[in-house]
């Protein structure tokens, strides 16, 4: 079995946001010369996320809107900015949005359902963040 290691790195300059990063999971999969096997792509930072979805600009609205309402930014009002830190929000955003996706790999394309793409989620962004790429297969 082979296995392939890259990490991407994405600096978001808001606070927030989506990022597709399908093209670059797949040039990953090129690279790899992986054509049957699984790819795990996970995010390296605890207030950021990788989930597969639709890369559609309402839905994204949708998922900003209704993660602001489960965890609304709030610089004073989390336990955790005792620490000094402000993104006690981003912390629970990324709990409900993921960590990591696995995507099947066959006859050397990612094996996606209609509509399905790659994603980043940004929740405390301003700053490099990285994303790991593992592929094993054959």
């Amino acid at each position: 079995m082979k296995s392939y290691r890259k990490e991407l790195w994405m600096e978001v300059p808001a606070r927030r946001g989506f990022v597709n990063i399908t093209a670059e999971v797949d040039n990953c999969l090129a690279e790899s010369r992986i054509s049957e096997g699984l790819c795990l792509v996970n995010a390296m930072h605890i207030t950021a996320s990788v989930f597969i979805n639709d890369d559609e600009s309402g839905l994204h609205q949708d998922f900003e809107r209704w993660l602001e309402g489960l965890a609304p930014f709030d610089p004073a009002g989390y336990q955790h900015h005792r620490t000094g830190e402000d993104n006690g929000d981003a912390h629970l955003k990324r709990s409900v949005m993921g960590r990591e996706v696995v995507v099947a790999v066959t006859k050397g394309r990612l094996d996606f359902g209609p509509w399905e793409q790659i994603f980043y989620g940004e929740f405390d962004g301003r700053r490099r963040k990285r994303i790991l790429v593992k592929i094993i297969g054959e």
